[in-house]
């Protein structure tokens, strides 16, 4: 059984945090306008007193190669993002990707505390123990360690930086650990 690589959207794959004119290189603008997204900005406008405002979509920055590259890579494929459903709607196919299996959150997040990311629990419970990478920018030392400590099988917690997204280091280090699963 191949290992499975959970995909994070916002920092792996949209460098969000990088300056907001100055887009990486090899990455295209795009704009979102998912039902989350616009209920979420709907909400927002009406508490600010603007419920007629029209919603801005959300602009995201996407590279069309990290699609076929993360198809390439050594590993089962699967969305770790509050995207949910929608980003097979609206990120998948600017990337080439098919529908991919995502993560449903458990509404409210349970904050585990100690620096751990909310995802990390959820994550490793859906696991159940099978190898695992997970590329996000949110992760820290303390999820590491809180894997290590509750999950029996292989893992890879990976931080991409999100100012500059997936580089090809990141699919160096991703290929590496899943050929040496043996």
């Amino acid at each position: 059984m191949r290992p499975v690589l959970l995909v994070d959207v916002d920092g792996p794959l949209n460098p969000y945090a990088a300056k907001p004119h100055r887009r990486p290189a090899g990455y295209e603008t795009h704009r979102l306008l998912t039902p989350r997204w616009e209920a979420a900005e709907r909400r927002r406008l009406t508490a600010w007193g603007l419920p007629n405002k029209p919603v801005k979509p959300l602009r995201v920055w996407l590279n069309p190669h990290h699609g076929p590259a993360l198809d390439a890579l050594p590993f089962d494929l699967v969305w770790a993002t509050t995207w949910e459903e929608e980003v097979n709607t609206f990120v998948a196919p600017v990337l080439g990707l098919p529908e991919l299996p995502f993560l449903a959150w458990s509404a409210p997040r349970a904050e585990p505390g100690g620096g751990v990311f909310w995802k990390t629990p959820e994550i490793v419970a859906w696991a159940k123990g099978r190898a695992f990478a997970w590329i996000d920018d949110e992760i820290t030392e303390a999820d590491r360690v809180w894997v290590k400590e509750h999950h029996e099988g292989p893992a890879l917690l990976h931080r991409v930086d999100p100012r500059r997204g997936l580089v090809i280091d990141d699919f160096t280090t991703l290929t590496a650990w899943a050929t040496g699963l043996g």
